[in-house]
């Protein structure tokens, strides 16, 4: 016969070792308490994205990462010339933050131009404000743009050699989820609608809280 005490250790055992997985899943392998939000899988982790830096907001002042990134935002870089895609995206992004502002959470929208040249902060001014009074819209000289971008990984060209005033832009489309303190921890393709990327912002801004 077998002896129950040691059945009792044993199924003690299991238990134990089934709940430290599910701790394991839900965290992730190094901890991470969004872990059970996170969609995105890209080379390096969402932790190589992001960088420190000092732009200049749509009011003129000049900023850092950590004056912006106070509450969870949309970030994005586009430009303001841009016919169709960015003013699409940035529509998308605005609808998402508003519907999170409606379930009581403090999330904004972040716009990064790559176009520093033509996008002065009256420029950005006026067409962050085509969107939402809660976006923010950023510029800077060339090489803060370009250290910007780098730091996010956003490829974008300009295509001014034929025409240096009516030219388009070549560039990324994603949208990032920074968290307060500058932690990029997901982003979102073009594809994505404000109701998707709402769901999963909110996932990220509760499993902070």
């Amino acid at each position: 016969m077998v002896d129950r005490k040691i059945l009792l250790i044993g199924s003690a055992a299991t238990l134990a070792v089934l709940v430290a997985g599910t701790v394991f899943l839900t965290q992730g392998r190094s901890g991470d308490a969004f872990a059970q939000c996170t969609n995105s899988a890209v080379s390096g982790g969402m932790e190589s994205f992001g960088t420190d830096f000092t732009l200049t907001r749509d009011d003129g002042e000049r900023v850092t990462a950590a004056d912006v990134f106070t509450k969870p935002s949309l970030l994005y870089f586009g430009y303001t010339f841009c016919p169709d895609i960015c003013p699409l995206d940035s529509a998308r992004n605005a609808d998402a933050a508003e519907l999170l502002r409606q379930q009581g959470m403090d999330v904004q929208s972040v716009f990064v131009t790559v176009d520093p040249a033509r996008d002065t902060p009256q420029v950005l001014a006026d067409y962050t404000d085509m969107f939402s009074d809660q976006m923010i819209g950023l510029t800077g000289s060339e090489d803060e743009i370009a250290a910007v971008n780098k730091g996010w990984r956003n490829y974008f060209k300009l295509q001014n050699e034929e025409d240096p005033e009516y030219y388009l832009v070549d560039h990324m489309t994603n949208t990032y989820l920074v968290m307060p303190g500058n932690q990029t921890v997901e982003f979102f393709n073009r594809d994505a609608p404000a109701e998707d990327v709402a769901d999963s912002v909110g996932c990220f801004v509760k499993a902070a809280s």
